[in-house]
């Protein structure tokens, strides 16, 4: 070996330069790419060790991986290995029918890494800025325009469509991981042909500049001929089913978005073979056009004479006299005299010629962004005719799978969707429903296109996912302009869909139109983004095409809303996003009270405001400061506007502002004014067509309305030369406010509701809210509300009469010794209604006598408010006239009481310490609440919010408690009335082991029972000591059902209240205690029997808890099978110690603030 060829290395801890990378690289890929093959009497012949040159190609083009300067591909390129090597190796293998040669696979490996696209911004960022100062990226873009040519020659596509097929005739028990890779390689290959950019279309440069100008239509054309595009959609309309083509749908995505991104769907619906025959018509339009300018503004024959005229500045101010310099002293005074030479300065304005502003704004113009989102490639007619089909196969076949299957995915965020794929999703959903709604106004009635192939984007979850989507670009650091733009375009071909939808012929179409305009304008965000893309508009920061798809979603929204708003007739309400506000803070820095109220949100509702809606009050808000300057600005580009119809959408959006809204204030500017003069003085160059006589129409009126508000305040000259913000621009419009007076018959809402502030007990609540009544003189609805209250508690009165008896309290019986002690006498406890009697219980519905009542319980807010603290309810709060009712779940002792808090606030008004009683109200916002759905179960939800609302529920306090002294003092000496207590058990508990029977019970009951007829199946009966009768066993299976939900429905008083150790029922004490005797023959059944109060106690109130403290019943086992009675006495309140001694006991269902003592005597 010579000395030359041996490198050596050489560590140099001094820090020497480092090795060139290109040296050492470049002789070992000219050695692996000779030894590929080479060409033999016109024909490739591959070498011996193809195969392993090959790979050792792809070794070394992954060095480029951590290679700022992309050596490799340079050195790729250099040797030209692509279209000199890979592309022969190809037809000599797969071309020649080997399809599953490793060769013709590992060349189309290598073709696909050689043409990966280049991201150019990434790239440069990714640039070092002292190491790579040199970097030039144009040579690796010329280099992909040859491979994309060398690719396309006849017969390369083929070959490589061919490597899929026998992967694809595999089953999908037969198909290996590898197959599925060869066709991924491929589709990748087929996306960075398409994402290769054409060169612009210029005559007067080269051949192979011409040739690298029409590469896309060439690439077109012959993935049509290979079949390719029928693969494409056989995986796009499959994605949503089959897993493996799922696999492939963000990639099928891309190659979509890049072959139909560069041309326009309006110019692709209509019919391609008569278009070349328009496009001349449209460019001699165009050339007759500058024709005719340029000899309006041409200079005439006598301009060769030349012209000079003197121009004076300030005519009218005579020149400062004083010595010196004439010149200088017409300069100082502004008097001096200009020359101008040009022949212009005859019929055009001085102050014109005179700017120099002028070519500043020009030099601007120039700058601005046109479109970051969209291309313009120059298509053939054969290519635009396959796009064209390819077009309206796709919507037919896989518009719906394809995008629901990418929503899918984007929504379980899998790892290959990246952030680019949203925006490729948004463009070709735009652009698709654009050439879906072109054709179907083309061909008219006659069309085949269904709105159910576009049915995907009318559901609600793409809606709400696009919004989002547009949500996350605005609040991201920096804006993702392009796109929120593509986002819009989107949205604002959604609502030309609807809108579409609505003029169907279809009734089922028009429904769910329908449906989607009330979705959309009941969530208003929709609303939000087409006056913030016009309001946040900054030129420069966007592009035009930002601004033209604004102003293009601002004019269709309008439209729609318009069309609804004539069609409807009327307001609604819609959604209103709830802002956080700062809890507001008194002079001491302490929290005070705020003036509105809010509930706070329960965990499983929603809360959602609302708030009125209508066109009229939309379009007011549409005259903003900022949206007409946005509009300004895009008018000031008329004459680059390349179709009536962008002149029809913005002179429609300003004639909104200045004619409906009545705010051509807004249009009271210096700059506007030059604007409009500007238009004025091109009126005869615009197009003859509607939207240009329309324009000029409307400057007029503007202009018109400017002079005659100067006419009344000449101030206004000085205001023309500041912004109008806010609402500074009304003082010199026509709007007018709205007199209260006729807003108050027009508004036809309801009054909003009031609350009583926070602090406040339920009593004083309701004495405020009866206090606002009186005050109102509305004295004569109190009394109707106490007349409710009366007559319900008649007819629940009657209703219990009529179940449970006569009487509702125990009385003596009229056989029973009435030389009993004076203790037995005196317990008389209140029982209250059975739940036969409560079962019995229907919702009280509250008549109306009059219209004044009706009017009232609907529109009156203090009536309201006092029927909410009655827990009164409504039946249902959509209803123009609210049916109030009282629910069955009340009951009359609780009516009674709310009666006597009434009459007591009546008599005694609640001391507000001078201040009026409406002063201590707040309105409470209108709010709707959406509950979530019944649980799989069937069981509704109502049940766990009652529990959560018993638990939280606040007690209540009435005005009658500072009548009544609550304390000890009326049960004397606790001691010796304990004393007394333990001797009257004794004596009960000898008794009842002597006598058989309860002693607190007499022997005969006191309540006559009501005998069944013959007619209700039951007849009379009779139980005899010591017998059963035939219907004895289902009585006692209803007692013990009865027992059991009063035990289950029991409130928190399911807890041990007494502090025992409790026993189940089938523990239950059937044996006597230790020295009591025995009883040996069956005890009858025994009834309650009243035990002597030890003093009289006033009236007690319904919160006190009546306990039992009686000794239980002592039964033998022979009488287990007699059905039990509950025992339910009053006791003291003081309560004591022997209560522990208690034998155990299941508390009942406690109605209302009274609490039963169930005692069981049976073994069960």
């Amino acid at each position: 070996m010579d000395k030359e060829d041996i490198i050596s290395i050489v560590s140099d801890d001094s820090g020497g330069e480092e090795h060139d990378t290109r040296a050492v690289l470049e002789p070992a890929i000219r050695s692996v790419v000779d030894a590929l093959g080479g060409y033999e009497n016109s024909s490739y012949r591959l070498g011996d060790e193809c195969y392993g040159c090959l790979k050792d190609l792809k070794k070394i083009w992954r060095k480029d991986d951590t290679d700022d300067e992309r050596t490799v591909a340079r050195i790729f390129w250099e040797t030209r290995v692509l279209p000199n090597d890979l592309v022969p190796i190809l037809l000599e293998t797969a071309g020649k029918g080997a399809l599953e040669d490793k060769r013709a696979i590992a060349c189309a490996d290598l073709m696909t890494a050689m043409t990966w696209p280049i991201d150019l911004a990434e790239e440069l960022r990714e640039l070092d800025e002292e190491f790579d100062k040199g970097t030039d990226y144009t040579q690796l873009l010329i280099s992909h325009l040859h491979y994309k040519a060398a690719l396309l020659k006849p017969g390369v596509m083929g070959a490589l469509f061919g490597l899929t097929l026998p992967c694809l005739a595999k089953t999908a028990k037969e198909r290996q991981e590898r197959d599925v890779q060869i066709i991924n390689l491929i589709l990748y290959l087929i996306r960075n042909l398409a994402f290769i950019k054409d060169l612009p279309a210029n005559l007067h440069s080269s051949t192979d500049h011409a040739e690298f100008s029409t590469l896309q239509s060439r690439l077109i054309k012959v993935l049509s001929e290979t079949h390719t595009l029928d693969l494409l959609l056989t995986i796009a309309s499959n994605a949503a089913t089959d897993p493996m083509f799922n696999g492939w749908n963000v990639l099928i995505l891309e190659i979509f978005y890049l072959l139909f991104r560069g041309v326009a769907p309006s110019s692709l619906a209509p019919d391609q073979t008569k278009q070349p025959a328009q496009n001349l018509q449209r460019l001699l339009a165009v050339e007759d056009q500058r024709r005719r300018d340029f000899t309006r503004k041409a200079t005439s024959r006598h301009s060769r004479f030349g012209t000079t005229i003197s121009v004076k500045l300030n005519h009218k101010k005579a020149p400062a006299e004083g010595e010196g310099d004439a010149s200088t002293a017409a300069a100082e005074d502004g008097s001096r005299s200009l020359v101008l030479h040009r022949q212009q300065a005859i019929k055009s304005e001085v102050g014109g010629l005179l700017d120099m502003s002028a070519a500043k704004r020009q030099a601007a113009l120039k700058g601005k962004k046109l479109d970051e989102l969209g291309r313009e490639d120059n298509l053939s007619l054969d290519a635009r005719q396959i796009l064209q089909n390819l077009a309206r196969t796709f919507i037919e076949a896989c518009f719906n799978p394809l995008l629901s299957s990418l929503l899918r995915d984007i929504k379980a965020e899998r790892p290959k969707v990246t952030e680019k794929d949203n925006l490729r999703l948004l463009y070709v959903a735009k652009w698709f429903l654009e050439f879906f709604l072109c054709v179907r106004a083309k061909e008219g009635q006659t069309t085949t296109l269904d709105f159910g192939l576009i049915a995907e984007v009318t559901e609600r979850a793409w809606i709400v996912w696009v919004l989002r989507r547009m949500r996350e670009a605005v609040e991201d650091k920096p804006k993702l302009w392009t796109e929120l733009q593509a986002g819009i375009e989107c949205l604002t071909q959604l609502v030309l869909a609807i809108d579409g939808m609505g003029a169907s012929d279809a009734p089922d179409v028009v429904d769910a139109a329908e449906v989607l305009q009330q979705q959309i304008i009941y969530n208003g965000e929709l609303l939000d983004i087409a006056l913030e893309s016009l309001r946040t508009y900054r030129e420069g920061t966007q592009s035009l095409a930002y601004l033209d798809a604004s102003v293009h979603l601002a004019y269709a929204l309008l439209r729609m809303l318009e069309r609804w708003g004539r069609k409807r007739g009327g307001e609604m309400y819609v959604r209103r996003k709830a802002k956080k506000k700062a809890r507001r803070k008194n002079k001491d820095g302490e929290d005070g009270v705020p003036d509105v109220e809010e509930e706070e949100p329960r965990q499983d509702e929603e809360i959602i405001h609302e708030t009125m809606f209508s066109f009229e009050m939309f379009e007011m808000k549409f005259a903003h400061a900022d949206i007409t300057q946005t509009l300004l600005m895009y008018l000031s580009r008329y004459k680059e506007f390349s179709s009536p119809e962008k002149m029809k959408r913005v002179v429609n959006l300003i004639h909104r502002q200045a004619v409906r809204a009545k705010a051509e204030g807004l249009f009271f500017q210096v700059s506007t004014l030059e604007l409009f003069k500007r238009i004025l003085a091109d009126q005869k160059s615009l197009p003859q067509d509607r939207s240009s006589k329309d324009l000029v129409a409307l400057i007029t009126y503007i202009l018109r309305q400017f002079f005659k508000a100067v006419t009344e305040d000449s101030f206004l000259i000085i205001e023309a030369f500041f912004p109008k913000t806010r609402g500074a621009w009304k003082q010199y419009s026509s709007w007018e406010p709205e007199p209260k007076t006729e807003r108050s018959v027009v508004d036809s809402r309801l009054p909003p509701d009031v609350q009583v502030k926070k602090g406040y007990s339920w009593s004083e609540q309701l004495g405020i809210a009866v206090g606002c009544l009186v005050e109102d003189s509305k004295k004569v609805l109190v009394e109707w509300t106490k007349q409710i209250l009366t007559l319900a508690i008649g007819e629940r009165q009657r209703i219990i009469e009529d179940t449970d008896g006569s009487s509702s309290r125990l009385s003596d019986d009229e056989d029973g010794d009435k030389a009993s002690d004076s203790d037995d006498d005196a317990i008389k406890p209140s029982r209250g209604p059975s739940n036969d009697a409560i079962a019995k219980f229907t919702d009280y519905l509250i008549p109306y006598v009059s219209d004044e009542e009706a009017n009232a319980a609907t529109k009156d807010p203090h009536l309201k408010l006092v029927f909410r603290l009655l827990n009164f309810a409504i039946l249902d709060d959509a209803a123009d006239e609210f049916e109030w009712y009282i629910p069955a779940a009340i009951l009359p002792a609780e009516m009674q009481r709310n009666l006597n808090v009434i009459n007591q606030f009546l008599e005694h008004p609640l001391d507000l310490s001078g201040k009026k009683a409406s002063e201590m109200l707040t309105k409470k916002r209108r709010s709707r609440r959406r509950r979530r759905a019944p649980s799989a179960d069937g069981s509704s939800d109502e049940e766990a919010v009652e529990k959560k609302r018993k638990k939280k529920k606040e007690t209540k306090q009435y005005k009658s408690a500072q009548f009544i002294d609550d304390s000890d003092v009326e049960y004397g000496d606790m001691e010796t009335f304990l004393a007394k207590e333990k001797a009257l058990r004794e004596r009960m508990a000898l008794a009842a082991a002597t006598s058989g029977q309860i002693a607190t019970m007499k022997p005969t009951g006191t309540k006559k029972r009501r005998r069944k007829t013959k007619e209700d199946g039951a007849g009379t009966r009779k139980r005899k000591r010591g017998k059963k009768s035939e219907q004895e066993p289902e009585e006692q299976k209803s007692d013990g059902e009865q027992d059991q939900g009063s035990s289950s429905d029991s409130d928190p008083s399911d807890s041990n209240i007494f502090g025992s150790p409790k026993r189940s029922p089938s523990t239950a004490q059937t044996s006597p205690r230790e020295g009591e005797p025995e009883v040996s023959k069956p005890a009858p059944q025994p009834r309650p029997r009243p035990r002597p109060r030890p003093t009289k106690a006033p009236q007690r109130r319904s919160s006190d808890v009546i306990l039992s403290d009686t000794e239980p019943s002592v039964v033998s086992a022979e009488t287990k099978d007699v059905a039990p009675r509950p025992l339910s006495v009053s006791s003291a309140p003081g309560g004591d110690s022997d209560l522990d001694d208690l034998t155990p006991a299941v508390p009942a269902v406690r109605k209302k603030g009274r609490l039963q003592l169930v005692v069981s005597d049976d073994e069960e």
